[in-house]
């Protein structure tokens, strides 16, 4: 993988499947668009809580830490994942989460502190282009 211009790495990506969230067929999906856009993508796997999320992006040191929800827990557990990622150190990091995402969640969503919020449908090159346009 070659580093964007400007980087001396790629861009490193974390990206969880929060609580008991049981389908991650659409995390696989948009993590393989990262990897074909020259990211690197550290995929955790199902069920992991907010303290293994924040574990592993600060062990990793990525630039992003992205969530892929349809469980709809999303809210309550970025409301446990955003302090424990501040206290990492991580605050300055780009933040996201997708999927079945509710409108009337993406402020709440927001005000935590997850810049980009995508809901089912959005398309693979608007979650990419979100990142490279952040990430320097």
């Amino acid at each position: 993988m070659s580093a964007p211009p400007g980087r001396a790495r790629p861009i490193r990506v974390v990206l969880a499947k929060p609580g008991l969230d049981g389908h991650d067929q659409g995390a696989k999906v948009v993590a393989r668009a990262l990897l074909d856009a020259g990211m690197e993508v550290i995929y955790t796997g199902l069920r992991q809580t907010p303290e293994q999320v924040a574990r592993i992006a600060l062990e990793e040191d990525v630039d992003v830490i992205a969530l892929s929800s349809l469980a709809g827990s999303h809210v309550a557990f970025c409301r446990r994942l955003a302090p424990l990622l501040a206290e990492a150190g991580l605050a300055d990091r780009l933040w996201i989460i997708g999927g079945n995402l509710p409108r009337q969640d993406h402020d709440d969503l927001r005000a935590l502190g997850f810049a980009g919020v995508f809901p089912t449908g959005s398309r693979l090159d608007d979650i990419t282009s979100f990142i490279e346009a952040r990430v320097r």
